[in-house]
């Protein structure tokens, strides 16, 4: 579960991590008694579950209370990457005198924690680590032993923290520590992480990951759950609804498949094969795991052509204890039950057990939505032709 940055902040002042927690509102004109109460100069901040809000016109400065009603009515409403704004919040301008950036996620491909960081914070990360690679630190975490002084020490000396700040950097790495373990968090990322023009550090911004596998343990985290009410919030709550692994994307060729290995497969070979169609890329992640009744599959395709972005959809199955017959049923099934909702075409490719009966089934139902493709490549390339026209 990803988190606002209000909600993150408030878990680092949980943790004791330096913060300023300011004020959320979701009328513009609340922004007026806000600001006031927090000075009178504040920033307007888009709250959202995306990053860009910068750039997209999310994060204004406001100079008194009236200009924040203002910029809070130009923000609330905006469509941010597919999410809609409705709420901001303020806080108070700070004096910044740096900024730096700071993470803490897991690592997977070597089985382990690591620390991203770097002192030249404020941008996107993957621009710093294009742009001047040396500039960013990356320090491996062992889970056995986590973050102690010794590690702190690592991370601040590796990612060359100013000597003026160093010993609160460390004091302030800890405690980020505390949040990931004790939070279970995927990630934890402060950017920026400033040095104010006091001399301390305060986490300005907050981007934190929960994982939701560990939610038993924390019943507070459903405080959290905030509905977030773009586009590609409502179709993953819908999604959630219904018990199906979905993820939305920015593309236009929808993806089904059955199994998270041939999902992620499927994501390639669409946007391989999207070059050569204006680069059309997929629109989602579904994974309809091992079943696919007519139920599911409707369910699926419900999802996925809610999504005003999808031209095409490919289903992409492997048969194996769901065999391809069933598949297929289910896939002329589904069409059944959405009516004209089906209204985009879809690309089929099958394999695996009793593939060729589950292609009869495809075939002689005759469906006008429905291309049959034999291959995985084939069947892409003809889906992303398809979202190309």
């Amino acid at each position: 579960m990803d988190l606002m940055e209000y909600q993150a902040k408030q878990l680092f002042a949980k943790h004791d991590v330096p913060v300023t927690l300011g004020t959320v509102v979701e009328k513009a004109e609340d922004a007026a008694a806000a600001a006031e109460a927090l000075g009178g100069r504040v920033v307007v901040k888009a709250q959202v579950k995306v990053g860009g809000r910068g750039k997209a016109g999310g994060v204004k400065l406001a100079k008194d209370p009236q200009e924040a009603v203002e910029l809070a009515r130009e923000i609330l409403g905006m469509d941010i990457k597919g999410h809609t704004v409705h709420r901001v919040l303020l806080a108070p301008a700070a004096d910044i005198a740096e900024e730096y950036y700071f993470s803490f996620l897991v690592d997977r491909a070597h089985r382990n924690y690591l620390c991203i960081a770097s002192i030249e914070g404020g941008v996107e990360i993957e621009e710093v680590a294009r742009t001047n690679p040396d500039a960013v630190a990356k320090v491996s975490i062992d889970p056995q032993t986590g973050v102690d002084d010794a590690k702190a020490a690592e991370i601040v000396a590796t990612t060359r923290f100013p000597a003026e700040v160093a010993e609160e950097a460390k004091a302030v790495v800890k405690k980020l520590w505390d949040v990931f373990i004790a939070e279970d968090a995927s990630l934890v990322e402060v950017n920026p992480l400033v040095r104010l023009g006091d001399g301390h550090l305060e986490a300005l911004d907050g981007k934190v990951t929960l994982d939701e596998n560990a939610a038993f343990r924390h019943p507070d985290h459903a405080d959290f759950d905030v509905a977030d009410s773009g586009a590609g919030s409502q179709l993953e709550a819908q999604a959630k609804e219904k018990g199906l692994n979905y993820v939305k994307l920015d593309g236009a060729v929808g993806i089904i498949g059955n199994g998270a290995g041939l999902v992620m497969s499927t994501l390639d070979v669409v946007a391989y094969a999207g070059e050569a169609h204006d680069n059309v890329e997929p629109a989602n992640f579904l994974d309809i795991g091992g079943g696919a009744s007519a139920e599911v599959m409707a369910n699926g395709l419900h999802v996925i052509l809610g999504d005003p972005q999808v031209k095409s959809v490919f289903v992409n199955v492997f048969g194996g204890i769901t065999s391809c017959d069933a598949v297929a049923n289910g896939i002329v099934h589904a069409l059944e039950l959405l009516g004209d909702e089906a209204n985009k075409p879809l690309v089929v490719r099958l394999d695996g057990n009793n593939v060729e009966e589950g292609r009869r089934i495809l075939n002689e139902a005759n469906h006008p939505l429905v291309t049959l493709v034999d291959t995985m490549d084939g069947a892409a390339d003809r889906a992303a032709e398809l979202a190309a026209k």
